[in-house]
């Protein structure tokens, strides 16, 4: 199905062309002055030249031709603008085709592509920060974007669990239970199946040998030889790993589960680790590492760099990889496994030149053909009020389910004051919305930008958040649980709050379009925001309930409808949900 604007487009193009000009410059556009009128045409200016006529002069002769079964006026404005605003009846014909579209006009790809997301970056054995925050949320929202437009999406977690903070775990544990026979040499028997540590007990122990290891180098040596032992699959020491994942991945599970995110694959760097021996093998028959001080490096260098552009580092001179290593041999696997089309990377935007260096020396090795997109995204910080990254009252780094169980908090008592929901369902309404406010005060800004959290605003349930948007749902659904939708055909509009409505509804594709386009999930909010108030200015200037023509209540009834589910469509996408009542 055609978008409203490439129709409008297709329509005055004609008009161009039934005047005598030619209509490539033509683009028909929304208009930013809804006060003089809906969309917009620019398509005069550029022909002056050519044509030999000022503007407007060209603009009028276009206007003559203008198809009036589409356009209720038509209007050529100084210095040559054409203003334009649709019929009433072309619009509700638009929108009653739109309503049997699957997603509400948005096209299908027409060669959906296959796409791995890497959004979480987790360390095992560490509480989630709010520093794995934004990757969750805003990797969420882009892999259910890719796969509303039908590109077969693997979101991938892509877990921190082969480093040191591996050997300094295991080394912390030999020294407080030495006896356990994980550090016996001589055992040959089967392990225990259930681990030797909790997940709160695993949390205690990895920062307090990160600590100790800075002041204590025999310990901190003991650590790093444990590290290589692990990796050489030492028998005691892969059991004990066992435990840590299984115990750490169950937690990890829960806290992302409470944020909506889940992850097709679980995997991380010991996934790749394997693949790095033959990679090295294979980068050094290629004649592309060279030694560098005793490291072995990839010069990613272009002529026409702006900026300098080190080498990528694959081996160090001890010998040791980098994470550079295990990303490049990460996307090998991921080549292998999964044949992408497009790889996607969401980190800290202080990565951005780690990532420039991986995917440089990715294309020159030939690892991933140039037919195969790339792209990173590095996200801004989110902020406290004072400017500074958000931080706890002491000054630590806040644990995520700390700062949902906090929003929760604050939401819940808000909902309990209201009286709208029995206290028995207020703690779960209040997650609901919790998550919501949590997830738009993110995802309504530019993901490469920094942004002030600021928990008041936003889970305040009017202006520019994910609660507003849910109340305006909650307000649909409690219309239509009071009436009954018998017709759900479009009339033409009667009002001029419910033209705007259907224009913000014949925007939709455009906008999930232009999210897709970017991966943009802002770009999904500023349009759920939008039609989100031309929802609520409907409902304000409109009776519905109380309309005596049963023709034109159905027809209100049927356009409110049609909001509902496009606002829906948004939520999911930005990865919330609705409830029954707030």
């Amino acid at each position: 199905m055609e978008k409203l604007l490439d129709l409008l487009t297709k329509k005055v193009a004609e008009g161009f062309v039934a005047a005598g000009y030619e209509a490539a410059n033509v683009t028909v556009t929304v208009s930013n002055r809804p006060d003089l009128c809906e969309f917009q045409c620019n398509g005069a200016m550029p022909l002056a030249k050519t044509a030999h006529k000022a503007p407007i002069m060209i603009a009028n002769d276009v206007v003559a031709h203008l198809n009036a079964d589409i356009f209720s006026t038509v209007e050529a404005v100084n210095p040559g603008f054409i203003n334009l605003r649709v019929r009433e009846e072309f619009l509700a014909a638009y929108l009653n085709d739109l309503r049997q579209n699957e997603h509400l006009g948005a096209p299908k790809c027409e060669n959906p592509r296959s796409v791995v997301v890497d959004y979480g970056g987790p360390n095992v054995a560490k509480p989630l920060h709010i520093g794995h925050l934004r990757s969750a949320i805003i990797g969420e929202s882009v892999k259910r974007i890719y796969r509303y437009f039908g590109d077969k999406v693997v979101g991938d977690i892509h877990m921190g669990d082969w480093g040191l903070q591996m050997g300094l775990i295991i080394a912390e544990l030999r020294e407080r239970h030495p006896d356990l026979p994980y550090f016996d040499d001589s055992f040959d028997g089967a392990y225990p199946e259930e681990a030797p540590f909790t997940i709160s007990e695993l949390e205690e122990i990895y920062p307090f040998a990160s600590g100790k290891s800075k002041v204590d180098a025999v310990f901190a040596e003991k650590a790093h030889q444990a590290t290589f032992e692990l990796q050489n699959r030492k028998r005691g020491y892969y059991a004990l790993w066992e435990h840590i994942m299984r115990v750490s991945v169950a937690d990890l599970k829960r806290n992302y589960a409470n944020l909506n995110v889940d992850f097709d694959v679980w995997m991380g760097e010991s996934d790749a680790d394997p693949y790095i021996p033959p990679m090295i093998e294979m980068l050094e028959k290629q004649g592309i590492l060279r030694e560098s001080d005793g490291a072995k490096v990839i010069d990613v260098e272009k002529e026409d760099d702006k900026k300098e552009i080190p080498p990528c580092i694959i081996v160090k001179s001890d010998g040791a990889t980098l994470y550079a290593t295990t990303d490049l041999a990460c996307i090998v696997q991921r080549m292998q496994d999964f044949k992408p089309d497009k790889l996607f990377y969401l980190t800290d935007k202080r990565q951005n030149l780690h990532f420039e260096q991986v995917f440089r020396a990715a294309r020159k090795s030939g690892i991933v053909p140039e037919t195969v997109e790339l792209e990173h995204v590095g996200f801004g910080t989110m902020n406290g009020k004072d400017g500074k990254p958000f931080k706890t009252r002491d000054g630590g780094v806040m644990r995520l389910e700390t700062l949902i169980a906090d929003i929760t908090n604050y939401v819940e008592q808000k909902i309990l004051e209201n009286q709208v929901v029995d206290a028995a369902e207020a703690h779960k309404t209040a997650k609901i919305i919790a998550v919501a406010a949590l997830k738009y005060g993110d995802l309504s800004n530019l993901a490469t930008k920094d942004y002030i959290f600021d928990l008041e605003r936003f889970a305040a349930f009017e202006g520019n958040t994910g609660p507003y948007l849910l109340y305006t749902i909650v307000r649909i659904k409690s219309i239509l649980n009071r009436a009954e939708l018998k017709d759900a055909t479009l009339a033409p509009a009667d009002s001029v709050s419910a033209k705007n409505l259907q224009l913000a509804l014949a925007q939709m594709p455009e906008q999930m379009l232009m999210a897709y386009r970017d991966s943009a999930p802002n770009v999904v909010c500023a349009y759920a925001y939008e039609l989100a108030g031309a929802v609520n200015k409907f409902y304000h200037e409109t009776r519905i309930l109380a309309e005596p023509d049963e023709a034109k209540k159905q027809n209100y009834l049927a356009l409110i409808s049609l909001a509902k589910r496009a606002l829906d469509e948004c939520i999911d996408v930005l990865g919330f949900e609705a409830p029954e009542k707030m």
